[in-house]
């Protein structure tokens, strides 16, 4: 049986559609969904609803929070994502899964950490080619113990990963050239990248074993 409209009269005020028992305004909404469907939220890239995540920061902070999720954002870099909450005292659902990272994953994403860094010292977009990223994990092609072809297929794959992940744009025009994404910038504490700088320059000179796999936060797909 077909369904019959509702007029629009018959709705209650504020409703944005039938059964809607939401109290949010249209764009306000947009925004969570974007920060649950992930894996960011840029302004560079979203302007409006930056505009409008600044805005209503207090009631999408409050949203999240019932979700167990905590909201990551940097005014200066224009980045905001849902993070985990970290609540070892409560049986805590999970709604963000742990995606594991393969030890190429994470030394390509140190290297595109780095390169960020270098850009923003300079004042320039980090843009990155697909060559560079693959002839600068070289020095670590006898830590995989693999033939170049099958180095090859695996730093390939990393970088689908991180495309997949929005960490790696394609540039318009272009299907070897990417723009880093600055929400990299969260993920990696200066802290962090001394000590893994240090761990994968003795890797690459044959003196450390390759570490066991990472993680990083996303977006709960089953």
């Amino acid at each position: 049986m077909d369904s019959v409209p509702v007029p629009a009269d018959a709705m209650p005020a504020g409703a944005l559609f039938v059964n809607d028992s939401g109290e949010l305004p249209l764009d306000t909404r947009r925004v969570l969904v974007q920060l649950l469907s992930g894996p960011a939220l840029e302004g560079r890239r979203h302007s409006a609803l930056w505009t409008v995540l600044l805005r209503d920061e207090a009631v999408i902070r409050r949203r999240l929070s019932e979700l167990f999720l905590d909201l990551v954002l940097d005014r200066d870099m224009q980045v905001a994502f849902t993070s985990q909450v970290s609540a070892e005292e409560l049986d805590v659902p999970i709604l963000l899964r742990r995606a594991q990272l393969t030890f190429i994953d994470s030394v390509l994403l140190l290297f595109l950490r780095q390169g960020l860094t270098q850009a923003e010292a300079h004042g320039e977009r980090a843009v990155v080619a697909r060559d560079d990223m693959v002839e600068n994990l070289l020095p670590y092609e006898r830590s995989t113990s693999t033939d170049r072809a099958g180095f090859t297929k695996r730093v390939n794959a990393s970088i689908e990963k991180l495309k997949k992940h929005n960490i790696l744009q394609k540039l318009r025009g272009s299907e070897d050239r990417f723009e880093i994404s600055p929400t990299l910038k969260l993920l990696f504490s200066a802290e962090e990248i001394i000590t893994l700088t240090a761990l994968y320059e003795r890797m690459a000179a044959g003196d450390a074993a390759a570490p066991g796999r990472q993680a990083i936060d996303e977006e709960d797909e089953e």
